[in-house]
């Protein structure tokens, strides 16, 4: 296993390089912080953390019952979504001989389930316009097949599968496989056409299990807090592999709070839609292309190799991704920032990058 990699910390960049001002674009955070109503929930319940959270953490899945309109035992809650993640694998993976497939490049930890397993790893190529290739991942699946991730927007990419497509997708593997539909950044792309609601899938009685996270538009990653939602067979299988505390007490109240702010969630989804678009527009300028984001984030090809310019960028001051640790070395993953932080970002890129026929 190759330990996880995630974006270089601000105050790393900040000693390493002597820089007083550091912008980080790396780790899909939303850069408005998190919902005010949900720093007052954990405010007040801060007095409390001597107590033991609520194990089954009821009241926040009676706030997302609600929300989602799902009964009760189908929701599960986990210390983010990669926990859950990680207790899918454990419950589906029993042998050597059992086979996960995912999409390549996609979301690491789903190597990581597998590898853990310890279950074969059946990586399936993103088809020309990276997006998940659904046709040749069903004819991936095998008799040992046990378990499909599918992450929609993808990470790193962006890009999603269609309603249309997953349904027929669906129909070509056989009923017992379950499909992961991973939307963990659901907030940003639910209003785009023809976008699967994994929710929808598991009211129908089909084998899907949904999974999304409170730290992309709700603003919580760095107090862990993510849900999956499934078959109530299944949510019961996981809950019996899962540790007794794992949504811990302020999660649970911040989740709750965030959950019943909409208008911070609105704000965050059109000031992220702005900066696609400034990012998406940058990029072209530069002579890179960019793909069609349904995230918070934008993935570009640049058309040669990225790493340098990622470490020009850095040099600057600004933490992006480079394609070298995403499974694609010619491109760059930036995540969208402030306004601020957007304009600081394109001026960079454009030192590092001239634009086409420019000498």
């Amino acid at each position: 296993m190759e330990p996880y990699s995630p974006g270089k910390p601000i105050d790393d960049v900040k000693r390493e390089l002597g820089l007083e001002r550091v912008v980080k674009l790396a780790s899909n955070e939303n850069p408005y912080g998190p919902s005010p109503k949900a720093v007052e929930a954990v405010k007040l319940a801060a007095e409390k953390m001597h107590i033991y959270p609520d194990g089954a953490a009821r009241e926040l899945s009676l706030a997302l019952s609600k929300k989602l309109a799902l009964p009760i035992e189908n929701l599960i809650m986990g210390n983010g979504s990669d926990e859950l993640i990680h207790l899918i694998g454990l419950v589906f993976l029993e042998t050597d001989q059992d086979e996960l497939v995912v999409g390549d490049p996609s979301f690491s930890r789903y190597d990581a389930a597998a590898q853990i397993g310890p279950s074969r790893l059946v990586k399936v190529p993103l088809d020309s316009n990276y997006v998940h290739d659904l046709p040749a991942m069903s004819r991936a699946v095998t008799k040992n097949t046990k378990l499909i991730f599918i992450a929609n927007p993808n990470n790193p990419t962006g890009t999603i599968v269609r309603k249309a497509e997953f349904d027929r997708f669906l129909d070509d593997v056989p009923a017992h496989i379950p499909v992961v539909l991973d939307e963990a950044y659901f907030e940003f792309a639910q209003g785009a056409a023809d976008f699967p609601n994994a929710r929808d899938y598991v009211l129908a009685g089909r084998n899907v299990i949904g999974l999304r996270t409170f730290s992309k538009a709700y603003g919580l990653a760095g107090i862990r807090l993510g849900y999956g939602f499934g078959p109530a067979e299944v949510i019961d299988a996981i809950n019996r592999v899962r540790e007794p505390f794992n949504a811990n007490c302020l999660a649970q109240v911040a989740g709750i709070a965030a959950l019943d702010d909409d208008v911070y969630v609105q704000m965050t989804v059109e000031n992220n839609r702005r900066g696609l678009e400034l990012l998406a527009d940058a990029f072209r300028e530069v002579g890179a292309k960019p793909l069609e984001s349904f995230a918070n984030f934008m993935y570009a090809d640049l058309g040669k190799p990225a790493k340098p310019v990622f470490q020009a960028l850095l040099e600057q001051g600004i933490i992006t991704r480079s394609g070298d640790a995403l499974g694609n070395p010619t491109c760059l993953r930036v995540s969208v920032g402030t306004e601020e932080e957007m304009q600081i970002f394109v001026k960079a890129l454009k030192t590092v990058l001239s634009p086409v026929g420019a000498r």
